[in-house]
């Protein structure tokens, strides 16, 4: 198994590419150890020491270090830590996956919050994939959209101008009712 590496525009995050299905269908984020308890994938990542977060998407793991840990200094036990899982043949989540998912809206403003959704999976989520993170729906109120950033994302350096001037503009563009975007923690 050869497992790649790319480098994320966050530098305490790396993408680690196995060459094989991760998940199933969507995406897990495990910010804490305590939350990886479902995933024995997630477990083997921060067994290895000064891990911080791993979030599992579709064919890639994205790790976040500690910091003042240097990547050369890990990678070796990650990159170990998920050959050991994939040649063990479990799954990457125990039971049923727990794929992260857009928040649910009820109230007058559905019309809107389908198309917010809409784009988001169209247009936004894929290019933020394809950096090692995800990016959900969590609340619409007067004109405001709140995301929720996961994996690479999370703690970005540039994910201020990534919500700023790419989101919030492409969703002002299409939906008129859109005012601002702003990131919010769960």
């Amino acid at each position: 198994m050869f497992i790649q590496t790319e480098s994320t525009p966050n530098p305490a995050t790396l993408k680690f590419l196995p060459g094989q299905a991760v998940l199933s269908g969507g995406a897990a984020d495990f910010p804490t150890e305590a939350a990886a308890a479902v995933s024995p994938l997630a477990r083997r990542i921060f067994a290895t020491g000064s891990v911080t977060g791993v979030f599992l998407g579709a064919d890639f793991v994205t790790v976040s270090k500690a910091e003042g840990v240097e990547w050369p200094h890990i990678k070796p036990g990650i990159l170990g830590a998920i050959m050991e899982h994939f040649q063990s043949g479990e799954p990457a989540i125990e039971g049923a996956e727990g794929a992260v998912g857009h928040a649910e809206h009820d109230g007058p403003d559905q019309e809107i919050v389908n198309q917010i959704k809409e784009l988001l999976d169209t247009r936004v989520r894929p290019a933020v994939a394809q950096d090692g993170g995800d990016i959900t729906f969590h609340g619409f109120d007067r004109g405001v959209v709140y995301l929720h950033m996961q994996g690479a994302c999370a703690g970005c350096p540039s994910s201020t101008m990534t919500l700023k001037m790419g989101i919030e503009n492409l969703l002002r563009h299409y939906i008129p009712e859109v005012t601002e975007v702003r990131p919010v923690a769960v």
